[in-house]
């Protein structure tokens, strides 16, 4: 096998070949994680709501904030799931172990998110 080398490219090349990794990315997050798809159907909708249920710049930046760190946290464990995946079908603990801590940092996000929406509309309506 021959090791990749790192490309040495910078300026506006180095750019231009980091968007369009950081789109190959995405779109195969989309193509290929159901988790991520479903988060996309809920952070989308939610994002206009923020700026009516935050009352200042404050709320509204906690509000947009906790909902774009669902996707990304996602996009994390499913990276650590594709390398773990990587190295083969076999069964070993420290490979579900490295699944298991990415799920909880994506369900930890979704609680922290949750509870950040509810403090911010208890504050509001109550």
């Amino acid at each position: 096998m021959i090791p990749m080398q790192k490309r040495t490219r910078s300026g506006l090349q180095r750019l231009i070949d980091a968007t369009r990794f950081s789109w190959l990315g995405l779109s195969a997050a989309w193509r290929n994680e159901q988790a991520f798809r479903q988060e996309v159907y809920v952070v989308v909708p939610l994002l206009p709501a923020a700026f009516w249920l935050g009352v200042n710049a404050t709320q509204r930046a906690l509000l947009i904030f906790s909902l774009l760190l669902i996707p990304i946290v996602e996009l994390l464990n499913s990276g650590i799931e594709a390398v773990v995946d990587r190295f083969g079908p076999e069964l070993h603990p420290l490979c579900g172990q490295a699944k298991d801590m990415g799920s909880a940092a994506v369900l930890i996000t979704l609680i922290a998110s949750g509870a950040t929406w509810a403090l911010i509309a208890w504050e509001r309506f109550v």
